[in-house]
């Protein structure tokens, strides 16, 4: 598959504006290898190559396990996950889906028993931005395999 467009080099304006946003979520209280683990799952969820390739990478990078990288499609069923990431998860994969145009009041009760309001906002704001950046990807095609980490930093 051929590459259509490369958007970080003819739009780097528009995705200067995507990078604020990562560097606002890096201050936030959600912490960075969750935010990790949520861009990884929600990029499975849209097979988003460029994306799975540099969070799996990023991931292993900061310690995460190759087993709860394994299992994260199937975290309901895996015991490796702290109630706080399932919580995460199910949000994530929620926002993402929008079945019925509609967040389930069970998924949102679940995640404000670990998540503090500041704390869900910047959640929904870290699952909106990497499907931003998965339907990018997606859309001109950016293949997977290439990224290095911190390549971005």
């Amino acid at each position: 598959m051929e590459q259509r467009i490369n958007a970080f080099e003819k739009a780097p304006g528009a995705l200067k504006a995507l990078y604020g946003i990562g560097a606002y979520l890096a201050k936030s209280p959600v912490e960075g290898q969750l935010l990790d683990l949520i861009y990884f799952r929600v990029s499975q969820i849209n097979g988003c190559a460029f994306c799975l390739d540099m969070h799996s990478k990023d991931l292993r990078a900061k310690g995460e396990t190759e087993q709860r990288l394994y299992m994260v499609a199937a975290w309901r069923e895996a015991l490796v996950y702290t109630n706080r990431e399932r919580a995460a998860l199910a949000w994530a994969e929620a926002v993402t889906r929008l079945n019925n145009n509609d967040v389930p009041d069970a998924v949102y009760n679940e995640a404000r028993k670990y998540f503090n309001e500041e704390e869900l906002v910047d959640l929904t704001l870290a699952i909106t931005t990497i499907n931003t950046y998965n339907r990018i990807n997606i859309a001109f095609r950016t293949p997977g395999g290439n990224y290095k980490v911190g390549m971005f930093a």
